[in-house]
């Protein structure tokens, strides 16, 4: 493996951060809604921060595969826009401090990648850090949107209904840094918000309040949601005026909230009706469309 410190740069100005948080998600993996997305941009407007660290992206990405945008300007090139994947330094709103790292996920060097994230949990002295994202389901937006938590320790997400049990399903950087931290012995959780799966390519607010939720309540961080929630709102407004302009769309609807009250009032939490839970290659094979949905040729 290379030198993993040779993979960043970090601003040496930084003052001591025992006991901070570290936020991350990384574009290129599953994010039904834009949920991740979503949040991240939330906090970066919401708590704006210097960045303290920045990692070298020619190293980590394959720029032919996600081709950066270049501007053309009638008889020549006027800007660049060049990949980031930094570390910011941010204080939530009693600031308390918290780091965001974000930015495309690595193409190679995942092992190397993930033992600098490592590193600079030490260096920083991290408490603890989360990863969030959404995850497309087969449920309804009427209903309350569920979430699926994991950590490096049970009683880290023992707050969290299980959802699902053994599965395998494609890797990420982001899950990778996680197994490896739990590895090192250090904290580390990751959520997955529910993202009804016909709004799954859309942009869903409602997805990144759920995550806002589960991190505030693992975290102790304190995280205003106001803007977010004015989002959720018009896009809720939006949501239920087409679904009410298609009856295809209301059928589709109807039965997945009757799927949902079947399995949330059943005992146990078991589907009724002779329904049964997804197995570990129906998830896996949702993420693998998700997946093929984001990054295929017919993208626009």
């Amino acid at each position: 493996m290379a030198d993993a410190d040779e993979l960043y740069l970090v601003d040496s100005d930084v003052p001591v951060l025992d006991g901070a948080v570290l936020l991350y998600h990384l574009d290129g993996y599953v994010d039904a809604g834009s949920a991740g997305e979503l949040l991240t941009e939330h906090l970066t407007e919401a708590f704006d921060g210097p960045v303290v660290a920045r990692f070298d992206v020619d190293r980590l990405i394959d720029y032919r595969s996600r081709r950066p945008v270049m501007t053309w300007d009638g008889d020549s090139w006027a800007d660049y826009n060049a990949p980031q994947l930094t570390v910011r330094l941010l204080h939530d709103a009693d600031e308390t401090p918290m780091l965001l790292l974000s930015g495309p996920e690595p193409d190679r060097e995942w092992e190397a990648f993930a033992e600098a994230v490592r590193r600079l949990v030490e260096r920083w002295r991290v408490r603890l850090s989360v990863q969030f994202q959404g995850i497309p389901m087969a449920v309804p937006h009427t209903r309350t949107l569920g979430v699926t938590a994991h950590g490096t320790r049970t009683d880290l997400v023992r707050q969290f209904s299980p959802t699902f049990n053994r599965t395998q399903v494609p890797g990420s950087a982001e899950a990778l840094v996680e197994y490896r931290l739990g590895q090192a012995g250090h904290d580390a959780v990751g959520f997955a918000a529910h993202v009804p799966h016909y709004l799954s390519q859309s942009r869903y607010p409602q997805a990144a309040l759920t995550l806002v939720d589960a991190v505030q309540k693992v975290s102790g961080l304190t995280l205003p949601d106001d803007a977010l929630r004015e989002s959720a709102r018009r896009a809720e407004v939006e949501i239920n005026r087409q679904v009410s302009d298609s009856d295809e769309a209301a059928d589709v609807v109807r039965s997945l909230e009757q799927q949902y009250d079947a399995f949330t009032s059943s005992e146990n939490n078991l589907l009724v009706g002779g329904e049964e839970m997804p197995t570990g290659d129906d998830l896996a094979d949702e993420f693998e469309r998700f997946l093929a949905g984001e990054t295929g040729p017919d993208q626009d």
